[in-house]
Order: structure tokens, then sequence, then C-alpha cells
């Protein structure tokens, strides 16, 4: 997490009580994600701690407990059952030595483990200890832990477990097991040496979670790694790693435990504006057996709101082999169907251009779910508008057939048809659009702020024919609600 960066590019807005345009009651402003998880109030950025136990996914984030921008970090925290229902919790970590200084010693970011066969010595009954690895900054790699299910933490008492060098500028702790070497692995962002230009990710080793021994170092990363392992899913027989930038970009790769061995070049998991600091889930059941991500969505704008920031829906990551080598496939989990309602569904039709016949336009709302099949047929472009009024046009998604390309809020990137073939998944929350191409194998992630007052969803095809496969449209139950 780069202070400097994070203040620059982050739209920072002090806090304040809304006024009578969004004197609403907590969860229901104007400007508030209805699915998408926001703290309660105060600054949020960086995914944290993301840890499983049992029947608890944990979400730690940073938090400014002061105010509505950077500055002052803490660890929120929320807990959940199903990764959209949260609840909010006290706050988890603290700066070290009782600073109150907006920068030195205060909680970066990390990860959290749950220690199985009780390294640190902390356990009580039953009840595992949780232990995060967190970056003190400007005073070194620290821990905490807990005994009762993450309600409470405490410090380790004998930090800092990698002591800060003055000439590096290391932070962001991955903690992961690595089953064939039986040892904890370290991943983090670092320089290996004076000169920025050997930025990158090191990686440590541990038998007992306390003392770490350096490894190896890969060039080219920048904050927030994560390093994961994956079946492939069209070749069983087959696992690779990826390495994971603070952006979202990852390597494939070979991991032996301690050194990581690119085998293909960076790659884009998300196109959009606001994706950044994606992290995973630890400790997922093998029985589940998913690789369950969430990011920050940086650079959101929430008009006089209580909170700034925002998560991305959670996302299921898997990876594929095709001719051009190993891609990895991203879809929003599967849980969101307990909270979608079918609204409008539409198959075998066409879209002529020139005929005012709006295909969907008795689906209107601000928290929608749009899946779509489309047959490309004649047309030149085709796309939606949403949140569109008759005094406001609304924010176009688009296709450009000749160019092979989608375009989302000033973000344009490739996207091949299969065949003569779009799929489209969109998920639209009332300050979000994530839109999930060709079966999450291209992926736009923008914040976006529209008029309150603008529902309206438009369906359209330029230069030619459409063809409508198969489209559904769902309505999103806000995620405050009480679940049934």
């Amino acid at each position: 997490m780069n202070f400097l960066s994070t203040a620059l590019l982050s739209i920072t807005v002090l806090f304040s009580v809304p006024d009578k345009k969004n004197n609403k009651e907590p969860y229901r402003e104007d400007y508030r994600p209805q699915y998408h998880f926001t703290p309660e109030k105060n600054w949020m950025n960086d995914p944290n701690g993301l840890v499983y136990y049992d029947g608890e996914y944990h979400l730690f984030y940073q938090h400014n407990p002061k105010g509505n921008e950077w500055g002052y970090m803490h660890w929120g925290h929320a807990i959940s059952t199903d990764l959209m229902h949260w609840e909010n919790y006290p706050i988890a970590l603290y700066p070290d030595d009782n600073s109150e200084d907006k920068v030195n010693c205060t909680a970066y970011s990390g990860s959290a483990i749950v220690d199985e066969k009780n390294l640190l010595g902390k356990q009580k009954g039953d009840t595992k200890t949780l232990v995060a690895f967190y970056t003190s900054q400007n005073c070194g790699q620290r821990m905490a832990y807990s005994t009762d299910k993450g309600r409470n933490w405490k410090k380790y008492e004998n930090n800092p477990i990698i002591p800060l060098d003055e000439k590096d500028d290391a932070r962001d702790p991955k903690v992961i097991w690595h089953e064939p070497t039986q040892k904890w692995v370290m991943v983090l962002y670092r320089k290996s040496n004076d000169s920025d230009n050997s930025k990158g990710v090191s990686f440590y080793t541990s038998d007992n979670l306390t003392d770490w021994e350096w490894k190896s170092h890969i060039h080219g990363f920048f904050e927030c790694p994560d390093l994961v392992k994956f079946k492939v899913e069209n070749r069983p027989e087959e696992t690779v790693w990826a390495l994971f930038d603070g952006d979202g970009t990852y390597l494939f790769g070979n991991f032996d435990g301690a050194e990581f061995t690119p085998i293909s070049g960076k790659m884009k998991s998300d196109w959009g504006k606001n994706f950044y600091a994606t992290q995973t889930w630890s400790n997922i059941p093998a029985s589940d057996g998913r690789t369950i991500q969430i990011a920050w969505m940086r650079g959101g704008e929430y008009p006089e709101m209580p909170f700034n920031g925002q998560m991305t829906f959670p996302s299921e990551l898997s990876v594929r082999h095709f001719p051009s080598g190993y891609k990895l496939i991203r879809k929003p989990i599967a849980e969101i169907t307990s909270i979608q309602k079918n609204i409008l569904d539409i198959e075998d039709k066409n879209v002529i251009p020139g005929i005012n016949d709006n295909k969907v336009k008795k689906a209107s709302g601000d928290c929608l779910r749009i899946v779509g099949e489309f047959d490309l047929k004649t047309s030149d472009n085709f796309g939606f508008l949403v949140r569109n009024s008759t005094k406001k046009p609304g924010t176009e998604i688009l296709y450009n057939v000749k160019r092979g390309t989608l375009s989302v809020m000033g973000v344009t990137v490739p996207l091949l048809p299969i065949g003569t073939k779009i799929k489209l998944d969109i998920l639209l929350d009332r300050t979000s659009i994530e839109v999930y191409a060709n079966d999450g194998q291209t992926v736009v992630s923008n914040c976006f702020t529209a008029d309150p007052k603008s529902n309206g969803l438009v369906l359209f095809s330029n230069g030619g024919e459409l063809g409508i496969d198969k489209l559904d449209v769902y309505e999103i139950k806000s995620v405050w609600e009480k679940k049934d």
C-alpha cells in the first residue's frame, strides 16, 4: 500500500453528516453500494487478512477511523458466512508503539492464516489460533494473533519478525502454506538493493511462523503481492502457480517453495480503472476447492457519503489452457444467485436498428445483474445504456464488432467473439459496473457516479441486426437487508 499514490489517485471526501438530499437511513444512502462491501463510515482501501475459519469469512481492510481521507491506518474488520452479508466488528489492529502519526508505525497491509499445528503455542481449547501478518510502516513486519475466532487480537510479544531496513521499502506480507516442502512461505514486496529498479517480490520461508529466512527475489512487481496455486481446469493433471501484483496483473510460473520461475509474461486480470490491491482468501476448505478473490475499487466517488471506498464483488478464480497458453478466468461467486430475482428473460429474439423497440425497457433499477449471449449477425456494434433516463443519457457498455473491442467508461479492451457469439455478465451497483465477458476471460471493473433518479436500461444495435440467444436481467437484493 503506497500512501503517496493512494492519496493522489483516490478522491478525498471530508467526513460530514449526509444533508437533506441524502438524508436516508444507514446503508440506504443514494451512493451506498447495495451488494458490494463498504465500511459503515470513514476511509477504506486495501483488503487485508482474508481468512476462512469455522464457517466464517473474515475481511480486514485498511481503515482510517479518524475520517474519510487516507492515513492513520488500522485494520477494519467484517465477518460473513456467505461473502455477501457482512457484519461489522470492532477495529482489529491498531498502530504500533501507541503511534498517533499519520504514517509511522501504522498498520499497513498484510494477510492471515490459521495456525493449525499451534506453532505459536497460543491455542485455547479446540479453537485454532488465527495469525495476522502485517507491515507496521517504518517499524518492520509484524504479527498479531487471535484465540477467539478473530474477535480480539493481540500483538506478538517478540515483534518485529522481520526488522526494518531503512534502505528498503518492504511491506504487504502474504503468507501461504507450501505442502511439498512443509514450510510456510511469505511473499513480501521490497527492493533487493538500493536501486528502485530492484523493486519486486522476495520469498521467505519458515518452520515456526516467527523465524523467516530469505530465499529469492523476482523483479518487476509493486506492492500487495499474492501467490496462488491452481489446478488447470481443462487439464486436471496439470497445476500452475500465479504471482499477482497489486494492480491485479499476474505471471504464471513454477514455484518450488523457495523460487518462482516464470513461464509467461505479465497479463491483466482486470482492465478497469478501479481495480487494485487484489487478495485471495486463505484456508478455504478442500471440499469447497475455490480460489476466491476480492479487490479495492480505488478512486471511486461517493458524494456526501459518510464512507469512502468499496470492494469489488467477490470472484472465483480458475485457470484454463488455450491455444495461446494458460489464462486466468474470473467469475462472480455462485452465492450471488441467492440475492438475485429474475425480472426479464428473453430468448431467440432480434434487435434491429432504427426500430423503437427497446427489448429491456421493463427491466429498470440501480442494482442489476445482466447475463446475455448474443449472436453478432450483421451488427457493427451493440451494447447497453445503464442508469439511463430521458433527461440524462446512461453509461454505455459497447462492443465494437469490426474492431473486436469492448468499451466501458473510457476503457477499451480486446475481446474476440467465440465463433459469432459474445457473452456478457454485467454487475451493476449504485456506484460500480463490473463486466465479465466471454465466461470471465476478460473483466472490466469501474466505479461511476450516476444520477440517483436514472434507472433505465437500454439494449441497442447499430449498423445491422443483433441476435439475442439468451438474455436474463436480475434485480439484486440489498445485502443490508436481513437474510431470508
